[in-house]
């Protein structure tokens, strides 16, 4: 059990003396800091033992990560129908130009409304209960899903795609942010990773559903529009139940009792980054802007996001380029699936294991390197299927590199304003990327697809580039952190607690660092550039 601070133990902790979210009304002392600490100013201030933390944090698992899940494979779902539905005559049957850029422009128009809603995004993720939040977006883009079976032409695909993208804005910066909310630093990542690699699970059941749907004989309706029609109703269903069962914060969380709840956010206090505030801020926007990290990581968001874009889009015609038919088209794709599931989670248990990110994401960027070259230099003759299908799975262990990347920065991110502005800021570098990257790669260059494989292969170079340098800018930041806190009488040294997982929380060592006062801002809802207690993690 845990123990306060003085001495009595946390079973002594009665219902009576722990107010609900609902019933603390913000104080003087606490207004304008981060929520949790309304809930934490009304009760002594406790240090949670591993058993406690092992156990709260197997009822968020339990709650948490399957509303995460469901949603973003839908979400992924969701926005490769458009690849397979071109497998099943989607350009044929809408009456595109394959000459043209329009089926390029289909794969682009999602980036685009994302692009153009991230500044509302951020506003609205700080300011409104998430779990409501995501809920209503969930719904709506499940009906314009479902409206997308009757767009039958360019201009009818291209506006129900613009608002699927808009409203799928928020999905993925929404769960970053729930990922900060509810998990410790060291936790973070093998979360981001779980929900990401439904990617992969997508590019697996997604190509058996479009197998399945594809066979479908109807008189009315076209493959694509029974594909559109089927995901779309799958996605408003589920959308009901992330409304019901999404809580807001931990604060709120009906499925955690009162000192559970203390648990769960007293956990948080070594991330240095608080829970959710509420409050805009505009000095944590300018932070973000002029912050030299949130450009780094916004480089490499784009680069990893071009390569994304264009075989998200063009990958089972890059498939069918290597002589196969329609179906086995769809079924040599899922492979890239498992590839890209093995990619995502062993790259985040490596990261978490090791505790860095930096060399992890090189690592995975070489098999993408090696892909390219092999898609490159290899002829097209039916001889060499098995070398060129070889190539294009090795390419598919890039979606492991974006959720690093995510983890990274949120991990290196405190306050809340400025969290959400930076999440904001990369994924307008995601989305452009996104936009890009189909356009690298055109029908009438099959089956080669030189110049978007080129581009490609200087990207990924450029991202190991990128890395290498962030690296040496952390290194600056937790030195002039550590040359501030010597100079306010504390320790340079700081254990940061944060990166541990919870067989490994020492309550002890925790409560020494907080004894030397490491964590007293950690509520306080400031920047990381301003809490010399904050340790960047590399």
């Amino acid at each position: 059990m845990s123990k306060s601070e003085s001495a009595p133990p946390a079973t002594d902790v009665s219902k009576a003396n722990i107010e609900t979210s609902e019933t603390i009304k913000p104080t003087q002392e606490t207004r304008g800091k981060d929520k949790a600490a309304e809930l934490l100013a009304s009760n002594e201030r406790i240090v949670v033992t591993s058993a406690e933390n092992k156990a709260v944090l197997r009822k968020i698992d339990l709650v948490i990560l399957p509303i995460l899940l469901s949603v973003y494979f839908l979400q992924s779902l969701d926005k490769t129908t458009l690849s397979y539905a071109s497998v099943f005559g989607l350009i044929q049957d809408a009456g595109l130009d394959p000459n043209s850029q329009q089926y390029s422009w289909l794969g682009s128009i999602v980036y685009i409304a994302q692009l153009v809603m991230q500044p509302i995004v951020a506003v609205l993720l700080v300011k409104l209960r998430i779990g409501k939040f995501m809920g209503v977006m969930v719904f709506t883009w499940g009906c314009i899903l479902c409206g997308m079976a009757g767009a039958k032409n360019f201009a009818g695909l291209m506006a129900t795609r613009f608002l699927l993208g808009a409203f799928e804005a928020a999905v993925a910066p929404a769960f970053i942010a729930v990922v900060q909310m509810w998990y410790k630093r060291g936790e973070q990542t093998n979360r981001n990773a779980a929900w990401y690699a439904m990617l992969g699970i997508v590019n697996i059941l997604g190509s058996l559903l479009s197998y399945g749907l594809g066979h479908i004989n109807s008189d009315r309706l076209h493959s694509y529009q029974i594909i559109f029609l089927f995901c779309g109703l799958l996605t408003v269903i589920v959308s009901v139940f992330v409304y019901i069962f999404m809580p807001d914060s931990p604060m709120e969380a009906k499925f955690l009792n009162e000192h559970e709840k203390l648990i769960a956010v007293e956990r948080l206090r070594m991330n240095q980054m608080g829970v959710a505030s509420r409050v805009w801020k505009w000095d944590h926007v300018f932070e973000a802007f002029m912050d030299p990290k949130t450009w780094l990581w916004f480089s490499m968001l784009t680069a990893v996001s071009i390569p994304s874009g264009g075989i998200t889009t063009f990958g089972p015609l890059i498939i069918q380029s290597f002589g196969f038919g329609k179906f086995a088209t769809i079924l040599f794709n899922m492979p890239f699936g498992a590839v890209q599931i093995v990619a995502t989670i062993g790259g985040a248990w490596l990261a978490t294991w090791l505790k860095k990110k930096s060399p992890v994401l090189i690592l995975l960027c070489i098999p993408p390197i090696i892909g390219i070259i092999i898609l490159m230099v290899v002829g097209r003759g039916k001889e060499h299927r098995g070398v060129l299908l070889f190539g294009y799975y090795m390419t598919s262990f890039y979606p492991g590199i974006s959720p690093l990347i995510y983890s990274w920065s949120g991990q290196n991110t405190g306050g809340d304003t400025k969290r959400k502005v930076t999440t904001s800021i990369l994924f307008v570098g995601a989305s452009a990327g996104n936009i890009i990257g189909p356009h690298l790669f055109k029908p009438s260059e099959k089956p080669h697809y030189y110049k978007g494989l080129r581009a490609n292969l200087a990207l990924f170079i450029a991202i190991v580039l990128l890395v290498v340098l962030a690296v040496c800018w952390i290194k600056i930041l937790n030195r002039k952190h550590a040359a501030t806190r010597e100079s306010m009488g504390k320790s340079a040294i700081v254990v940061d607690t944060s990166m541990g997982s919870s067989k490994h929380t020492d309550a002890e060592e925790i409560e020494d660092a907080l004894a030397s006062g490491v964590g007293d801002k950690a509520f306080d809802d400031v920047t990381d550039m301003k809490n010399e207690d904050f340790i960047y993690v590399y």
